[in-house]
């Protein structure tokens, strides 16, 4: 299967960006039409080097804009739309969470009629986030019930029923798949390993959430990039996926390699109060995925350290996010947190 003209939403953010690199490299014939609103996480930038290929334009729009979309689509005879565009981050979502319900799920709503009415297929981007928290030893599968405890993850899990709606209504072509905590470049630095990596580059205090004893999945985007082409190419149609490494760390793991990886303290470490609802174990079975021939090239411990090489090769392109109204976010979330932690 082959797709000729691809409408990437949100495709200058963090996974969006690098599926897009990922895809112009592995598909040259393609042509790639990023569909971006450019709010703060969704930055130009992290596509600076690529803006002058013939076969990557941008087009600056809302998902929620039905009309702006139509015309995305019919102007660059669009085959395929892959929707990466969302609100992301479960702190945000709880310091402001109806900007979630707007682009998270009308905006995927309106990206599902535009499809039906020009006939495209769509392939719908998720999270292990909609399974909520995993008990004793399972892990989730695709048919599991979903279970959202932030408002990011109910937002998500409205959105892929909309698109499994469409499906059976409508008899839509569309897949999902459902991805674990993905690191790695151009990862905004409200994110755990990216903040962490630039705090620790910075010496300034990690905040970890409470015990820190939480249980995460930490998968490469590269391997989820590769993931979605798989799915893309070989799965079936109507059907849900998810995409990780199928193995855990704790998030004090995680922070160990993090500083272990740039040579800082661990002193620097503080447990700060924890999340409100903060789900305390997430694990996702990737053996559906894995039945496509799909496999992971990074284990979580290899996709955070060079998750953390990177920030450190890379300060020009954070420092002037830290520098600036990111600022204020961390402030809210974080300055009085830090003022009661403890080591």
């Amino acid at each position: 299967m082959t797709f000729g003209n691809l409408l990437i939403t949100g495709g200058c953010g963090f996974i969006g960006s690098n599926f897009v690199r990922y895809w112009l490299e592995q598909h040259p014939e393609s042509k790639v039409v990023v569909y971006d609103k450019l709010t703060y996480a969704g930055r130009k930038e992290n596509l600076a080097d690529l803006w002058d290929s013939p076969n990557l334009s941008l087009v600056v729009g809302d998902i929620g804009d039905m009309e702006a979309v139509r015309q995305a689509c019919t102007e660059h005879q669009i085959d395929l739309i892959v929707n990466f565009a969302a609100e992301t981050h479960v702190d945000q979502s709880i310091l402001g969470p109806l900007v979630f319900t707007d682009t998270n799920v009308r905006g995927t709503h309106v990206l599902l009629e535009v499809a039906r009415e020009l006939g495209l297929r769509l392939h719908h981007i998720s999270t292990d986030e909609v399974y909520g928290h995993i008990r004793d030893n399972h892990q989730s599968i695709e048919t599991d019930e979903l279970s959202p405890r932030s408002p990011y993850a109910a937002s998500k899990a409205a959105a892929d029923q909309l698109v499994q709606a469409y499906a059976i209504t409508y008899g839509l072509s569309v897949t999902i798949t459902r991805g674990a905590n993905n690191v790695g470049p151009y990862q905004y630095p409200e994110k755990a390993v990216p903040l962490f990596s630039t705090n620790a580059i910075l010496g300034e205090a990690i905040p970890v959430y409470g015990d820190g004893l939480q249980m995460r999945d930490y998968a490469h985007v590269y391997d989820h990039c590769t993931g979605i082409e798989t799915v893309l190419l070989k799965g079936q149609i109507g059907e849900v996926y998810n995409v990780g490494t199928g193995r855990e760390m704790t998030n004090l793991e995680m922070v160990d390699i993090v500083l272990d990886t740039l040579s800082k303290d661990h002193s620097l470490v503080r447990h700060v109060a924890d999340r409100p609802g903060h789900d305390r174990r997430y694990s996702m079975n990737v053996n559906k995925l894995r039945g496509l021939g799909w496999q992971p090239r990074y284990d979580p411990r290899r996709a955070v350290a060079e998750a953390a090489r990177w920030y450190a090769d890379n300060r020009a392109w954070w420092e002037p996010i830290r520098s600036g109204e990111f600022r204020d976010y961390y402030d809210r979330q974080y300055a009085e947190r830090l003022a009661g932690a403890k080591p």
